[in-house]
């Protein structure tokens, strides 16, 4: 049989599905569908074609309604001055807005069902549908894909995914923004060890960030803990064979816990938590959530990424939107390449974070450790955002190193912290005034041409990156670093302000930004002295932005004085 009367075939049969399952009459067409990962990231390798007969899991993203209407909620609940202010919606009132027509869902449903598709379930938002199917059945279901196994990453992972897009009938392309499973690669973190600084005169000065220098240099005393109840609790997202044990969480609070009460535990594992070797990334994680949110109870959502033909992030979304009762404050130390990713995926994946924001999570992202980032665009630089530390409904951790590595002393910028404008967002309207300032009077501003100033700008705030102890497969770790670092530990922090609202009978901090930009920054170290890395060519020689008094797009705000910021956020 030749290829072209092989494809010939496909495309036959693929239009007969189409028509068993959407009673089109006439030809079978198709419109391209944008999402996909454009490049394959360096260190993965393909494999060759998978099997016709293995089996494989893909989520649709169903069409969602009144997405505008969700966005004018999460203002109106997450702005002080608003009379719906920490009045937060239930997951139930959040499906209620938008779950698909139900004319979306029963045509995607015929279709896969027609399909083959098989053991489709849903979320309670019913604007996710997942399914198992054959390879040979998803190659048909959407032309153009091509599914190779690839191996990369630290851990040498395997992922089944399609190097080429795939196509979708234009009868469904009203009622499906992507189907996940197909061409994200997972990304690996950027987590670094840092040799030791070479200072001299260090005898009787810290060696490094423990929780003891956290607490100091944000002002945490012994009792600023929680109170151990089950009413406020607090998260982390581990991803890619990356898992934490409890030994080495017991072994780090032996080491540096004895200052201040803590639990030594974590309350609840959702998802899976594998046997493998613990992971840095996921120890730092949990170790400093439960180090700076004392006394917290505190959940981790595992999804390892083991299944080959899944992507963890988007299973983490799926969780959000099925679990009635969550922590309130979420740490996600996860980000890609914003060009990397199609718009459909973005806007859809912004979407699912505006639903968290409607029903009062906080969500805070690390800004990713390459600064400004760069990358070249018809030959011509610019700085490189990232996703999703550029949505305008999380709020955004950069990070900081002493001045003086050996002291606890003021901060300045960690030259890896990821900040920046994004390429897909508009700036929203809580930060349009601390931006407009900073463009205005920031006095080593890039070219305009290497930024967005009207995207979306972050970070919002920051917290120490650099030169942290970690204990993993019960072994100290000296001097880690990256914004992996910073953010659990701001976490750690709001869970403690949560705690005390709670107790005075008010709602949790919910979304965070409006409320910190209308206060610009109150109860917050300004950060003013450091730039971060960026392009090294000769117009910007190496250097993004540079920090200053107020917001940058380096440090956001700055990092937490506990006492001061409590004051700022414990009312309303």
């Amino acid at each position: 049989m030749t290829a072209d009367l092989q494809k010939g075939r496909m495309r036959l049969r693929t239009c007969l599905v189409g028509l068993l399952a959407l009673f089109v009459a006439g030809q079978c067409s198709y419109s391209p569908e944008p999402d996909q990962q454009r490049t394959l990231p360096p260190g993965w390798v393909s494999l060759g074609r998978v099997d016709y007969e293995e089996e494989l899991s893909l989520t649709f993203a169903l069409r969602q309604q009144n997405v505008e209407t969700l966005s004018e909620l999460v203002q109106a609940v997450s702005d002080p001055g608003s009379p719906r202010y920490g009045k937060y919606l239930t997951l139930e009132d959040v499906a209620e807005l938008v779950r698909p027509s139900p004319l979306t869902f029963r045509t995607v449903q015929k279709w896969l069902l027609a399909a083959g598709a098989r053991n489709c379930h849903s979320v309670t938002t019913q604007d996710f549908l997942t399914c198992w199917l054959s390879v040979r059945q998803a190659e048909l279901l959407l032309p153009g894909a091509e599914f190779h196994r690839y191996v990369g990453g630290p851990a040498e992972i395997h992922v089944i995914r399609s190097p080429r897009p795939y196509h979708l009938p234009k009868a469904l392309a009203p009622h499906v923004d992507f189907v996940g499973g197909l061409h994200r690669f997972p990304p690996t973190s950027s987590l670094r060890q840092r040799p030791e600084p070479q200072v001299s005169g260090t005898v009787g000065l810290h060696l490094g960030v423990t929780p003891s220098v956290i607490r100091q240099r944000y002002n945490l005393t012994a009792q600023d803990v929680g109170s151990g109840t089950t009413n406020n609790s607090q998260a982390c997202a581990q991803f890619l064979e990356q898992y934490f044990h409890d030994s080495d969480l017991a072994e780090f609070m032996r080491l540096f816990g004895g200052k201040f009460a803590h639990q030594a535990s974590v309350a609840r594992v959702v998802g899976q938590q594998g046997w493998g070797r613990a992971g840095i990334e996921a120890s730092l994680d949990v170790e400093y959530l439960m180090s700076a949110g004392a006394n917290i109870s505190t959940w981790v959502y595992s999804s390892p990424g083991r299944h080959e033909s899944q992507e963890p992030f988007l299973q983490w979304l799926l969780l959000l939107s099925n679990e009635s009762a969550l922590p309130h404050v979420h740490t996600v130390s996860y980000g890609d390449d914003e060009d990397s990713l199609s718009s459909a995926y973005t806007q859809r994946v912004n979407t699912e974070l505006m639903k968290a924001a409607a029903r009062g999570l906080t969500l805070l992202f690390a800004s990713g450790d390459s600064g400004a980032g760069c990358w070249s665009v018809s030959g011509r630089h610019q700085f490189r955002p990232s996703f999703p530390a550029s949505s305008p409904y999380v709020t955004t951790v950069g990070g900081t190193s002493f001045q003086n590595p050996f002291r606890v002393t003021n901060e300045i910028v960690d030259y890896i912290s990821g900040g920046g404008f994004s390429n897909v967002f508009p700036q929203p309207s809580y930060q349009e005034e601390a931006v407009a300032l900073f463009l205005s009077s920031s006095p080593h501003l890039p070219p305009s041409s290497y930024f967005n100033a009207s995207g979306r700008a972050y970070p919002d705030v920051a917290a120490l990156s650099d030169g942290y102890w970690v204990v993993s497969n019960r072994v100290p770790i000296p001097w880690v670093s990256g914004t992996s670092a910073s953010t659990p530990v701001f976490g750690g922090v709001l869970s403690l302000i949560n705690e005390h609202r709670i107790l005075s009978g008010r709602p949790p901090l919910g979304f965070l930004n409006p409320r910190l930009y209308q206060q610009r920054g109150a109860g917050l170290f300004d950060v003013t002295h450091g730039c971060h890395e960026s392009c090294l060519n000769e117009e910007v020689q190496g250097q993004g932005f540079c920090s200053g008094p107020g917001w940058d797009p380096v440090t956001g705000w700055g990092t937490p004085n506990f006492p001061a910021l409590l004051k700022t956020l414990i009312n309303p």
